[in-house]
């Protein structure tokens, strides 16, 4: 539970302004970038509220604030949604997407291998030079959905690239769960939107790291897994959520406490 708590303790709005694209509200803004933002024409501003009239103005808005030191510029655009399946009003890099507080989408995929009543799952450890929670334990595949790119697009990609999982076994990934949460972090508001799969492996196919992003992968047994969220913080944040939610799918963790954590899962929010 604490890692459902930890993932679900942004207040908002807080301090935050809403920000808005013509009518549609798709974030909010850190308070600290306000007076900068007040040199571009295309922001109108309300009490309660920043509009941005020329969608395709944002990315340039972000490039000059991560200029002026507020992020990282990421090259990596992401799409720009008021709702998780809505159409994409605006284009954003990537390490702008917590300062706006514009929700993202991620697919995360349980690596599984299956003999018989045995369940195991391919464990990823991040890379130390990963900008975001360099060193933890990860998915086999796990990935933000880029611009143009649908979540199982993604999933594709980012197993080949982080995984050297072949198109035609990824393509056998199975949509499992959706999951939410709204989470300040030091680097801003994270508001996701994951797309969680399944995929079942053959007993003899082993992930290589492929783009650098990943240091190794090891096959746990799912019990080694379930202990290691319930006792540690090894894995990354948002990674604890999917598993969750994968042991209470596979009845590893049953009755009250089963309730307890779907219905924080389910609270989420974005």
């Amino acid at each position: 539970m604490r890692h459902i708590q930890a993932c679900t303790d942004a207040e908002l709005p807080g301090d935050r302004v809403a920000f808005r694209i013509g009518e549609q509200a798709v974030g909010w803004i850190r308070p600290d970038m306000l007076d900068d933002l007040a040199a571009f024409p295309s922001l109108r501003f309300a009490p309660d509220s920043i509009s941005l009239t020329d969608a395709q103005a944002l990315p340039e808005i972000a490039r000059a604030l991560s200029e002026q030191g507020y992020f990282r510029w990421r090259r990596e655009a992401f799409d720009v949604r008021a709702m998780p399946e809505g159409p994409a009003l605006a284009q954003i890099d990537r390490g702008a997407i917590p300062s706006f507080g514009v929700m993202a989408a991620g697919a995360h995929v349980n690596g599984l291998v299956r003999d018989g009543a045995r369940v195991s799952l391919w464990i990823a450890r991040r890379a130390m030079d990963k900008l975001l929670d360099p060193g933890k334990l990860d998915h086999v595949v796990a990935g933000g959905v880029p611009a143009g790119l649908t979540p199982f697009e993604t999933l594709v990609k980012e197993a080949a690239e982080e995984a050297s999982i072949p198109p035609h076994l990824a393509n056998q990934a199975r949509l499992v769960s959706h999951l939410t949460y709204a989470m300040a972090r030091p680097e801003g508001l994270r508001r996701d939107w994951l797309y969680c799969y399944d995929l079942n492996l053959p007993p003899d196919f082993t992930p290589l790291a492929a783009d650098g992003e990943v240091e190794s992968f090891e096959l746990w047994p799912i019990e080694r897994a379930m202990e290691a969220v319930r006792d540690t913080d090894d894995f990354k944040f948002n990674v604890n959520l999917v598993l969750i939610d994968l042991f209470i799918r596979l009845d590893l963790i049953r009755g009250a406490e089963a309730t307890s954590l779907r219905a924080g899962l389910s609270r989420g929010g974005v």
